[in-house]
Order: structure tokens, then C-alpha cells, then sequence
């Protein structure tokens, strides 16, 4: 079994070679024929989230090296325990990765992905940097028939995420204007929801104009440079007041200010990204404005149920990929570091 592993943060993944795992129980053994690369591997890679002020989120303790990286998995399913019902071997599936404890109240509730014990594939577990995986539990691998294998590895981490954010927004009206920051992997799956969910361009806020055209591709409406003179003025007059939501993808202190400063009364931000940062909120102005910050992390199994059954109906733009072999994984985590990628990057073993 090859894989690349963090084994020291911070430097280039080593790749490892190892006996490809034996199924016990409920295990299944996935080859991997897509991984997705997320931004948040950049994080994890780098050993640390940026808090702002100096401030930084250790992940050693969550991730403990050596570790193979990679959430969005597809391939097929090439060994199965005594145990585990539902699969065969040669079936195609998708893997949902937020894996919980199962025995908390969280868990019970169907919320995994929000465990306090998590066993995520691609932090807690090793994920799909490899050409094999080992997953706990049939439960977790899903059909996905008849999208492409790598489309169908982004819906795990980008799609998700932006799934379970939009769904927070709440209803949005011909007269609520629903604002999107960020079209980068992650936004432009949010872009291409939207106008499913909702029926609605949404504005959208996008720093690197070079990702415009790809935003409009996926169903943007009206693109704003955040930077340009007088652009956050220009947007609440343009609505009328401000936005009814807005959703951060990018999560830094500069997004969550523009987001926030753009609501209208009553309005409701959707904090996604993880980019890193802080920025001082003034309470008195959520109380008068009734506003409300949402915080939104990936997405329930059901939820992934529900994206896929969207997906599988032909209901979605295809996402922009850019291929690369797993031999590049500490490559294409640079490229993503340096914003010079537009859309996903996909590594094929």
C-alpha cells in the first residue's frame, strides 16, 4: 500500500509503504481512485489554524504524525469484513469521512461530524493521500452512479460544506438578497447550490478576478472586488439596505468584516471558512441590527445523503478539476497554499 504522510509539520510528505490493510469485523478496504484536496489539509499540513493575534489552534494533539491526509474519497471497494453488510467488492462508492464516536449524544442525534471523540478519515484516521483506505464501516461508503468518480470525491469536504451552510441561510425570498464570499473549491460548489436551493443568483464577493469567469460559469449573478473603493457603501445601497445572508467561505478576518458589515436588519451570516484571522465585532451592533452569526461545519451523513441525491439527478454544474498523480500530493498542497488553484485539485494514485 503507498501512501504520502505527514510525518514531520510542515515539510514534504513522505511517502510511505506499507501492507495494504486486512478488513476485520465491519472494515472495508477502499482503492482509491480519487482524493480531493482541501484547504483545510493546507492547515492541517501546516500543523496549526490561525487564530489571529498571534494565536494559533495546535493540531498535534488531533493529528498525531505520521498521518496520511485526504478527506474526499472515491474508489471501489476491494475488501469487505465478516461483518460488514450493504457492500461487495468492485462496488463504486463515495466515502463520507466525518465519522464520529457513535455513542454520544451527538452521534445519536445523526450529528457526527460534530463529535467531540471524532475518528474523521484524513485527520483522526488516515485518509485518501494512498491508493488504499481503510474504512471503518459500510454505513459511510455511498453510491454515486452516474457521476464521474472525481466529481463524486469533491461532494465529501467542498460540496458538503457548502450543502450544510446554504441549508443554515434559511429561506430566501425573490426580494433576499443571498451574498457568497469566496470561489474557490468550496465557494463555487456554494455558487452552483444556490441557484438549485434556492433559484437565485447569488452575489458574489471574489478577491482574484481571474476566478470570475469560472464563478458565472457555476451561477454567479453580480461579482464585487471586495478591495475596490467604495464597494461595501455601493453593495448595501444596491440591495437596499444589505443582505439577507451572506455565506463566508474564506473565513478570514477581512471576509467576516465585509460579510458582516453587509447584512441588513434581521440579516444572518454563515461562517464556513477557515482561512485564519480575527476581527473585532461590536456587540451592540447585532443587537440593534437583530442580526445573527452562524457557525457551520461540513455536514451530517443525511445531509450527504440528500447533496448526493441532488447530484445524482443531474441538477448540478460539473466543478473545475485540475488532475494530478499522488506522487504530488506536497506539490498541489503548495499550489492550493498559493491560490493558483481554480476550483479542485484531484490526485489520482
Amino acid at each position: 500500500m503507498l501512501s504520502y504522510q505527514i510525518q514531520e509539520f510542515g515539510k514534504p510528505l513522505a511517502q510511505a509503504l506499507r501492507d495494504t490493510p486486512q478488513p476485520q469485523g465491519t472494515e472495508v478496504v477502499v482503492r482509491v481512485g480519487s482524493c480531493g484536496v482541501c484547504h483545510s489539509d493546507v492547515h492541517l499540513h501546516d500543523g496549526y489554524f490561525d487564530l489571529g493575534s498571534g494565536n494559533k489552534l495546535d493540531m498535534s494533539r488531533a493529528l498525531a504524525p505520521p498521518r496520511t491526509l485526504g478527506h474526499e474519497i472515491a474508489g471501489t471497494v476491494v475488501a469487505v469484513g465478516p461483518q460488514a453488510e450493504g457492500v461487495k467488492v468492485g462496488d463504486k462508492r463515495v466515502v463520507f469521512p466525518w465519522i464520529g464516536c457513535g455513542q454520544c449524544t451527538l452521534c445519536a442525534a445523526g450529528d457526527e461530524h460534530l463529535c467531540n471523540k471524532p475518528a474523521a478519515l484524513g485527520i483522526h484516521r488516515d485518509g485518501g493521500f494512498a491508493d488504499h483506505v481503510l474504512v471503518p464501516h459500510p454505513r459511510v461508503l455511498l453510491e454515486y452512479d452516474p457521476l464521474p468518480e472525481d466529481q463524486a470525491a469533491t461532494l465529501a469536504c467542498s460540496g458538503l460544506t457548502a450543502y450544510g451552510a446554504l441549508k443554515k441561510v434559511g429561506t430566501v425570498g425573490p426580494n433576499d438578497p443571498l451574498m457568497i464570499i469566496g470561489a474557490g473549491g468550496v465557494g463555487l460548489s456554494g455558487i452552483r447550490l444556490a441557484r438549485q436551493m434556492f433559484g437565485v443568483a447569488p452575489i458574489v464577493v471574489e478577491l482574484d478576478k481571474g476566478k470570475w469567469d469560472i464563478a458565472r460559469a457555476a451561477g454567479a449573478g453580480e461579482l464585487i472586488d471586495p478591495t475596490a473603493e467604495g464597494a461595501a457603501k455601493a453593495l448595501v445601497k444596491a440591495t437596499g439596505g444589505g443582505v439577507a445572508a451572506a455565506v463566508d467561505f474564506v473565513g478570514a478576518a477581512s471576509t467576516f468584516a465585509f460579510g458582516f458589515g453587509a447584512l441588513r436588519k434581521a440579516g444572518r451570516i454563515v461562517c464556513v471558512g477557515l482561512f485564519g484571522g480575527s476581527t473585532p465585532m461590536v456587540p451592540a451592533m447585532v443587537s440593534m441590527k437583530a442580526v445573527s452569526v452562524i457557525g457551520s461545519y461540513v455536514g451530517s451523513l443525511q445531509e450527504m445523503r440528500e447533496l448526493l441525491a441532488i447530484a445524482r439527478a443531474g441538477k448540478l454544474p460539473a466543478l473545475p478539476l485540475v488532475s494530478r498523480p499522488l506522487a504530488q500530493a506536497t506539490e498541489a498542497l503548495e499550489d492550493l497554499r498559493a491560490g493558483r488553484v481554480k476550483g479542485r485539485a484531484i490526485l489520482r494514485p
